[in-house]
C-alpha cells in the first residue's frame, strides 16, 4: 500500500489541529531514536563486556563482530532509503523494530561466533530500518525552514537513549545475566517503537493535506500536486559536494566516535579516578543535548556550511585540549566543548544534504552517505587503540584525531557552496 493511501483514512481524525502535525512527527522520531540509541548503539559496549563474561568470547572475537553491526546497518540502510521512498515509513520502522528485537532475544542464547556474528549483522539491520534514515528523512519532509530545529530536537533522542536506557539495560545485564534479561529489552524495542510510529507518524505532510512546515501544498497551474524538489539519486551522488562533504564527515566521524569510545579510559588514566571519568561521559552526554538544541536554533539563522566549519574546527581544539589536559578541570573544560560537537556533528549531514539535493531523492541520498561514513565510524576506535598502544599514551592519539578533523574542514571547503550546481536534473 502506497504512503498516500495509507494516510488519507486517517487524515480526518488526526489529534493537534491547532499545532502543525510536524512536531508530532518530530516527538515520535525522538522517542524512536531514544529507544534504538539507548539499546543498541550506545548498549553495543554493554553487549561486548556480557559476550566476554558470560559467553567466554576473546575480546577480540567480539570486537570484530561488533564491527559487523556498523557494515550490516550501513549496508542495510541503501535498501532502507528506497523502501521508505516507496511505501508508508510506519511499516519500515515497524521492521526495523521487529528484527531489533528479534536479535535481541536472540543474544541471550548466543554460544558459538557464527550466532555470534549474526546477532550482530541483524541488529545493525534492524538499527538501520528504524533509526537515522527514516528519522530523518521524515523530519526533511515535514520541515523546510524549521528543519535545522526539527532536526536538532529529534536527534536528541540520540543521546537521551544513552543517558536514561543504556544504564538501565547494563544494570539488568549485570544483575541478572544477559539470558533473563534479553526478552524484557526485546519487549521494549516492541511497545516504545511500534505504537508510537503508527499513533503519530505520518508519511509526508502532503499525505495529510499540508506543505512542509504546515504552508499550503504547492501546485501547477492545473491544480496538480507538484512534485517533491530536488535533484536525481544519479546525479547528486556523482555530483563534487556529495563526495567532498561525505569525504570530510568520514574523517569527523572517525575522530569524534574514535575518541568517544577511548574517552572512559583516557580520564580515568589521567585522573586516577573511575568515578570522575564516569561524571566526564555524563557531562559529555548532557553538552551534547545543550550543544544540539542550541545549534538547531542557531541554524535558523546561520549558513549550514558556516556552523559546520565552527563544529569541525571546535572539534580539532577540544581534541588538542585532550592531548595536553591533565587536571580533572582541564578534561572536564575539554569534555564539555566536546560534547557541544558531538551533539551538532551528527546532525549535519543529513541537514546538508537535504539543503544541497532537495527531496526528490534524499533518503537513498542520505543512506549513501552514511554508508561511506560508517567506515569512519568503525575505523575510529580501533585507530585510536592503535595509536594508543605504538605510541605509548593518549597524547599523539588525540594530536591525530584533531588532524582528522582539520582534514575534514578542507574538504567542506573544497565541496563549495550547498547549492552549487550539479548538472542535470534528470529522474534517478
Amino acid at each position: 500500500m502506497s504512503a498516500e493511501r495509507a494516510t488519507e483514512k486517517n487524515g480526518p481524525n488526526m489529534p493537534g489541529q491547532g499545532v502543525f502535525y510536524g512536531w508530532y512527527v518530530v516527538a515520535a522520531v525522538l522517542v524512536i531514536m531514544t529507544v534504538m540509541a539507548g539499546l543498541g548503539f550506545y548498549n553495543l559496549s554493554v553487549y561486548l563486556n556480557a559476550f566476554v563474561a558470560e559467553g567466554g568470547f576473546s575480546v577480540a572475537a567480539t570486537s570484530g563482530a561488533t564491527a559487523c553491526f556498523f557494515v550490516s546497518s550501513g549496508i542495510a540502510g541503501l535498501g532502507v532509503a528506497m523502501l521508505i521512498e516507496r511505501y508508508d515509513p510506519r511499516w519500515v520502522i515497524t521492521g526495523g523494530a521487529i528484527v531489533s528485537a528479534v536479535a535481541t532475544l536472540g543474544a541471550g542464547h548466543v554460544s558459538e561466533l557464527w550466532q555470534l556474528y549474526l546477532f550482530y549483522i541483524l541488529f545493525g539491520a534492524g538499527y538501520a530500518g528504524a533509526a537515522l534514515i527514516p528519522g530523518t528523512t521524515l523530519v526533511a519532509r515535514w520541515f523546510a525552514r524549521r528543519r535545522s530545529v526539527a532536526l536538532s530536537i529529534a536527534s536528541t533522542g540520540l543521546s537521551l537513549g544513552g543517558i536514561l536506557l543504556t544504564p538501565v539495560a547494563a544494570s539488568l545485564i549485570d544483575r541478572w545475566g544477559l539470558e533473563a534479561t534479553t526478552p524484557w529489552l526485546a519487549l521494549v524495542f516492541l511497545i516504545g517503537i511500534v505504537p508510537v510510529a503508527w499513533l503519530l507518524i505520518r508519511p509526508s505532510p502532503q499525505s495529510v493535506g499540508l506543505g512542509p512546515d504546515g504552508d499550503a501544498i504547492m501546485r501547477d497551474e492545473n491544480g496538480a500536486v507538484l512534485p517533491a524538489d530536488g535533484i536525481g539519486y544519479r546525479d547528486a551522488i556523482r555530483s563534487r559536494f556529495f563526495i567532498l562533504s561525505t569525504t570530510a564527515f568520514i574523517f569527523a566521524m572517525m575522530a569524534q566516535v574514535g575518541v568517544i569510545a577511548h574517552q572512559f579510559r583516557l580520564v580515568a588514566l589521567r585522573s586516577g579516578n573511575d568515578e570522575t571519568a564516569a561524571l566526564a561521559v555524563a557531562t559529555m552526554a548532557f553538552a551534547s543535548i545543550v550543544g544540539r538544541l542550541a545549534g538547531g536554533w542557531a541554524l535558523s539563522f546561520i549558513p549550514s556550511r558556516s556552523f559546520a566549519f565552527a563544529l569541525v574546527i571546535g572539534q580539532g581544539l577540544a581534541l588538542t585540549f585532550y592531548s595536553v589536559a591533565e587536571t580533572p578541570f582541564a578534561l572536564f573544560c575539554a569534555t564539555i566543548l566536546f560534547g557541544v560537537t558531538v551533539g551538532n556533528l551528527l546532525m549535519m549531514p543529513p541537514l546538508m544534504l537535504a539543503e544541497a539535493f532537495g527531496l526528490k531523492a534524499y533518503g537513498r541520498i542520505y543512506s549513501l552517505s552514511q554508508l561511506f561514513m560508517t567506515a569512519g565510524v568503525a575505523i575510529g576506535p580501533a585507530a585510536v587503540g592503535f595509536l594508543y598502544e605504538w605510541l605509548d599514551g593518549y597524547g599523539v592519539a588525540l594530536l591525530i584525531m584533531a588532524a582528522a578533523s582539520m582534514f575534514a574542514f578542507l574538504f567542506i571547503l573544497a565541496a563549495g557552496p550547498i547549492r552549487a550546481p550539479v548538472g542535470s536534473t534528470t529522474q534517478a
